[in-house]
């Protein structure tokens, strides 16, 4: 049967899927019929992760890509790809005036270092195929609203806004699209810390024009849309998903 969003035949690799956002993310890229590497540094979640997917080819590589060598060395070992999902984050709740150089860069590292430098290793190396799509799971906050004690995260996310419009550009002629998914909140464990109460994250939902905080398959399945060969003349977009949140 006909599909455009058929992901078949596709080698796609899924940074950050031992939870939340990466893991329904490789979950539904393995029912539309791709091969997924999954990568993260917990192994036994991501054993979780592919316990959980269909189909008998995928891989887990246990890797922190925050570490250069860890980077590289999995750099080498990555097949010919059709897509990237860089999707591991981190988030840290913190008031401007006691943010520090290790907050910043801890945050900064992970959310948009890290996917930028792996992302360009990956394509020196000639790990892409034509036509591969490149997606990056940014956010709402930074790019179009912030929240209180979230400059941090604002800034990270907004930078990596801003890198895939030039990545677009000059990729282009490569035949590489590169797009992100800009979600509002979504139901995770990002929050386990303790930082933001379940009777704030209550009152929030409230706010959103749907009443409710998006589900992480939700953002998975505009990440499939990017993937596929229905969006090949996608490139250089945000798409969001933030169950109208940016509209009031």
């Amino acid at each position: 049967m006909y599909n455009p969003f058929s992901l078949s035949g596709k080698k796609i690799l899924v940074t950050g899927a031992s939870s939340g956002i990466g893991r329904a993310i490789a979950i539904e890229c393995s029912k539309m019929g791709a091969t997924v590497i999954i990568t993260a540094r917990n192994e036994e979640r991501l054993k979780e992760t592919l316990s959980k997917m269909e189909g008998e080819a995928h891989s887990v590589v246990v890797a922190d890509l925050n570490n250069e060598d860890d980077r590289k060395q999995f750099v080498e070992i990555s097949p010919l790809l059709e897509g990237l999902v860089n999707c591991a984050g981190i988030t840290k709740s913190l008031p401007f005036p006691f943010v520090t150089a290790e907050a910043l860069t801890s945050v900064v590292d992970v959310n948009f270092t890290a996917p930028a430098l792996l992302s360009a290793e990956l394509i020196k190396k000639k790990k892409f195929s034509k036509n591969s799509s490149i997606v990056f799971i940014s956010s709402i906050s930074g790019v179009l609203c912030a929240a209180v004690g979230g400059s941090i995260y604002s800034a990270s996310k907004g930078a990596v806004n801003g890198l895939i419009k030039g990545m677009a550009l000059d990729l282009a002629t490569k035949g590489i699209r590169v797009n992100s998914v800009n979600p509002g909140v979504i139901e995770t464990h990002i929050f386990d810390a303790g930082t933001i109460t379940t009777e704030q994250l209550e009152e929030d939902k409230k706010r959103y024009p749907l009443k409710r905080h998006g589900k992480p398959e939700e953002v998975a399945y505009a990440v499939i849309y990017l993937l596929s060969d229905a969006s090949r003349w996608v490139t250089g977009s945000n798409i969001v998903v933030d169950g109208g949140f940016t509209l009031l």
